[in-house]
């Protein structure tokens, strides 16, 4: 049986990326039981006021270790809450688009053939 009492202060850590490898994180200390929401306002952002977490939270831009949560989700000791930024580019559009400049003879799996071999292997 474990006696230890409950900690009352946790350490989290709130990042948000603005640009490619540009990560900003700040480490806070918040008491037992905090939530997401108290995280991001509590790192004193000025982009991230308290009336914009719903706003934030809507577009699915906040997030618990790499996966989608909500702004009143509870916080253990050593979460990491990251805020993401919108995308420029749907994913999909932007590999048509590679595929297109790169041309299909250098492109994807059958860039490489044996010599001889039929086409598509």
């Amino acid at each position: 049986m474990d006696t230890t009492p409950a900690p009352t202060q946790i350490t989290v850590v709130v990042a948000q990326a603005r640009a490619a490898k540009q990560v900003r994180e700040h480490r806070l200390t918040l008491p037992a039981g905090a939530t997401v929401a108290q995280a991001v306002v509590a790192c004193g952002w000025p982009e991230f006021p308290a009336e914009s977490l719903a706003e934030l939270a809507a577009s699915g831009a906040l997030g618990l270790w790499g996966r989608k949560t909500t702004p009143d989700h509870a916080l253990r000791e050593g979460d990491r809450v990251e805020i993401y930024r919108p995308l420029r580019v749907d994913p999909k559009v932007a590999r048509r688009e590679r595929f297109a400049q790169q041309g299909a003879k250098r492109a994807g799996l059958f860039a490489q053939r044996r010599v001889g071999a039929k086409a598509g292997y």
